[in-house]
């Protein structure tokens, strides 16, 4: 980390959206009730990361909820993850991942689960191979490329994208058209003031 990136970490931040106080985004943070359950697998070391997003789709989504792994030795197990209410599926693009789109959605009323693995490329991979218990849970992914022309991380992927910008895509397919813009435009807020605080744009005063 540069001595740069250290003096632009926001001091004294907002406990939810992670932003310095004066460019808190929580009084758009939409609040929804849907048939979908999202569950993030976090990385102990991502969740004391500024520009997680992870935690903003836990606070904007009321059926979720959050694992975390790397804490200590022991793996975590999410075996009790795995239960008949919910068609379950990882996101997570692998070799033999099928495509998530209104057909998969469609093949069955049983709500969807999302289990989602946040972190960086490398953190978030051994979800899917570290996890036995998930071995014959089908994986799902987003092939479309991410045309966004600013990103909160460098990305290392085409179809790369930030954790909440990724469900908002996924919620898009699953829940509608409306939920997915609700969850981006607040992705887009975050962003924005970002980037703000990082000094990388100009703050919009109108």
């Amino acid at each position: 980390m540069s001595l740069e990136s250290r003096k632009r970490k926001p001091k004294d931040p907002c406990s939810v959206c992670f932003l310095h106080k004066d460019r808190c985004i929580c009084s758009a943070l939409p609040s929804l009730c849907l048939k979908t359950k999202i569950t993030i697998i976090f990385h102990a070391k991502e969740l004391k990361r500024t520009t997680n997003t992870g935690r903003l789709a836990l606070s904007a989504l009321t059926n979720s909820e959050m694992r975390i792994r790397g804490e200590d030795r022991e793996t975590l197990d999410l075996s009790d993850l795995l239960i008949p209410a919910y068609r379950t599926f990882l996101f997570y693009p692998s070799d033999n991942a099928l495509e998530l789109d209104t057909k998969l959605v469609e093949e069955s009323d049983t709500p969807i689960q999302l289990i989602v693995p946040d972190g960086n490329w490398r953190q978030a991979s051994k979800v899917h191979y570290r996890h036995h218990e998930l071995k014959d849970i089908p994986r799902v992914k987003i092939s479309t490329p991410n045309l966004m022309a600013l990103h909160m991380r460098a990305e290392t992927t085409e179809a790369g994208m930030a954790t909440l910008e990724a469900i908002a895509h996924a919620l898009k397919i699953i829940e509608g058209e409306s939920v997915g813009k609700e969850l981006m435009d607040f992705y887009e807020l975050k962003l924005r003031a970002t980037l703000e605080g990082r000094g990388q744009i100009k703050r919009d005063l109108s």
